[in-house]
């Protein structure tokens, strides 16, 4: 009965309409959570009551049917992305009142939304590239601090006569040199400095191609690189579940044995109607 019951339920996970159902809610609660941030009348603020319950049931009744669906559930656990969903869950189980813990349910209803990342598994390698991709990254961002720093005592050093109150000393030049990076209003910055040292224009298009351009496009590569690493390991993973599933795929040893056989049942046949040919000659 028990496995009955979760081969039914194996069934029902796998089904795309209920996929679907699960980001409809989930996208529901998204809804739901902006909703109350307005001032809304009290038979409004009732019914959101209402939904937010219906909700949080149908989490933990999605969650305990993924759960008994599972062929491993020891390793159930094991799954980053199994934690997260059962611990945003549990915790939305806390009633929204005057308690203390409201403020913590409240905020933890506003990380439902982030189910949608472990529904949609495109999602989920884009998630998981970007944060197998940090280690590389670091010495990007190492690199980068090192330009600013630099730049930042140049900075302060030539232009700190002109305006203080950017270039005072290094921490405000950095603070100036982001401004520049992200390009807000960074024109004004560079032609107040100009007045005074005419090609300080070098000082700005250098850094702005080193960190907006160079050190941008590094770290878009190293993304795509991990991106293409993570697709090439789950088309692999794909391909040996298929292999589990089907049986591994003969090898040029097995299909020429294979034909061996096959000859050797066809000259038998034959041989066997030759021989029945000539009965019927000779009678």
């Amino acid at each position: 009965m028990y496995e009955n019951l979760k081969k039914q339920l194996f069934a029902l996970k796998s089904n795309r309409i209920f996929e679907f159902a699960v980001i409809a809610v989930i996208i529901i609660s998204a809804l739901e959570i902006g909703a109350k941030t307005y001032d809304l009348p009290g038979f409004l603020n009732t019914a959101l009551l209402g939904l937010d319950w219906f909700i949080t049931v149908f989490f933990v009744v999605e969650i305990s049917i993924r759960f008994i669906a599972d062929h491993d559930k020891k390793n159930f656990f094991k799954n980053g992305w199994n934690v997260f969903d059962t611990l945003v869950v549990v915790v939305s189980l806390i009633p929204i009142n005057d308690s203390e813990l409201a403020l913590l349910a409240r905020l933890v209803r506003i990380f439902r939304v982030l189910r949608m990342i472990s529904i949609i598994p495109e999602l989920r390698t884009l998630i998981t590239s970007l944060l197998k991709a940090l280690p590389q990254m670091g010495y990007v961002v190492l690199l980068m601090f090192i330009i600013f720093y630099i730049y930042a005592a140049v900075g302060s050093y030539l232009f700190a006569d002109i305006n203080p109150f950017l270039w005072e000393n290094i921490a405000v030049s950095m603070l100036t040199l982001f401004r520049v990076m992200t390009f807000e209003d960074w024109t004004d910055v560079q032609y107040e400095t100009m007045e005074v040292y005419p090609w300080s224009w070098m000082f700005y298009m250098s850094f702005i191609f080193l960190t907006a351009f160079a050190f941008l496009n590094m770290v878009i590569g190293i993304v795509v690189n991990v991106m293409d690493k993570e697709s090439q390991a789950e088309a692999e993973e794909l391909r040996q579940q298929l292999e589990e599933e089907q049986g591994p795929e003969p090898t040029m040893r097995e299909l020429q044995d294979e034909i061996r056989e096959l000859k050797t049942l066809l000259q038998g046949q034959q041989a066997q109607i030759n021989q029945h040919s000539a009965r019927e000659t000779s009678e």
